[in-house]
Formats: C-alpha cells, structure tokens, sequence
C-alpha cells in the first residue's frame, strides 16, 4: 500500500507536469495564432520548433505514469498516442530538409490541432486533480476531439507523405544498406512506409475509444450513473 506521503508527492507531481503542459502548449498555439502567414508553414516551424519538440518528447513521462500506476491510463493506448506524434517530431519534421514536411500544409493543422486538444486535455487533468472539472471543460475534452482527431491526424500524414517523398527521392538519407559488418540494413523509406499503414488500424480504434469514453462521461451512460 501506498503512504500518505507518496501519495501526496506523486499528485504534487503529476499537477506540475499538467500545469507545465498547459503553459508550454500555449505558447505553442499562441504562436500558432501569431505566425507570419506571408511563408506559414516555414515560420512556424521556425518558431515552434524547440517547444514543440520539448513539450511533445515530455508527454513520453506519461508512459511511465500508465506503467507505474500513477495514472489510471492503459501504457499500451498511450504508447500508440504517445509514439505517433514523437515518430512525426523526431523521425520526420527533424529528420527531412525543411523544404519537405516543415513546408507542408500538414505542419499547419497538425500544431492547431495538437495545441488545442492538449491545452484542454492537460487542464482537464489539473482540474481533475484539484477535484473539481467546470462542466464546459469536460465537454470540451470529449467534444472537441470529434474534429481536432482527425484534423490531427490529416495533418500528421501529410508531413509523414512529404517525407517519404524526400526518402524516396534520397534512397540513402537515414539507411543502412548491405553489405556491412553487422550484416544488417535499415530502409528511412519503408519504415515511413510502414508507419503511414499504421494508422489504417490504429486510428479507428483510438478514435472510437473516444467516442466511447464521450457517452460515459457526456452521454447516456453518464445519465444512469448520476441517477
């Protein structure tokens, strides 16, 4: 059994690391609200780019707090949540030329998106750990996803589409090719490749998820629980 102590230490914790989240994805949207549009995916990214990836490798924590028990979320779910946008930070913005998924239209909806939902998402948690969620903030957590997922998501695939174009254009850009010593090759290309027929199965699910979790707090089942 946990002590009072930890337990109070791991809350403590835990509204730090939302409360950091909700400042720093604002600062990314306000950024977002004051890009220059003359060149707007280029001076986004310009702009955003070390927050993002700050604020975004950060949500990794979160894995941890499923693992460990700190939260009540499935580490598996959150993995899938988790990774795909680390995969487009880390294995596409940050590893093509600018002129490719940073200059995509892509970039665009994706930090809308994601600032957005985050921003509301981890304001949702702090509230929830101080026990007390004003009722417009719940219903935009479950509400507002119905158009920020996909959004998302449309904008994830097209900053992952312009990479592979970059890969298939640059067979040798972050590939490891036999013959070698470690008798081992690696293809940038097919595992963007890959990744992109990742989300055929995995968007469905998560999203549903969503939707499920949306009727038990907002919908029916919410109803016959409060009765």
């Amino acid at each position: 059994m946990k002590s009072k102590k930890s337990g109070n230490a791991a809350a403590v914790y835990l509204k730090t690391y939302n409360l950091v989240q909700v400042f720093g994805w604002s600062y990314i949207f306000y950024k977002f609200l004051t890009n220059d549009f003359s060149a707007p995916q280029l001076n986004l990214w310009h702009d955003v780019k070390w927050p993002v990836i700050i604020f975004q490798h950060a949500a990794l924590l979160e894995v941890l707090h499923a693992a460990f028990g700190l939260v009540k979320s499935n580490p598996v779910l959150t993995i899938f949540q988790v990774s795909s946008r680390i995969i487009i930070v880390s294995g596409v913005l940050l590893a093509t030329p600018e002129s490719y998924a940073a200059s995509s239209l892509g970039l665009l909806l994706a930090i809308s998106a994601w600032s957005i939902t985050e921003i509301i998402r981890y304001m949702f948690y702090f509230m929830n750990l101080n026990g007390f969620v004003p009722h417009i903030l719940t219903w935009l957590r479950y509400t507002l996803f119905i158009i920020l997922y996909p959004v998302g998501v449309t904008g994830e695939l097209l900053c992952l589409y312009s990479a592979i174009k970059y890969a298939s254009s640059h067979p040798d850009a972050w590939s490891y090719r036999l013959p070698n010593t470690w008798n081992f090759t690696f293809s940038y290309y097919m595992t963007l490749v890959i990744v992109g027929l990742t989300y055929i199965p995995v968007f469905p699910q998560l999203y549903l998820h969503m939707f499920v979790q949306r009727r038990k707090t907002l919908g029916v089942d919410a109803s016959k629980k409060a009765q």
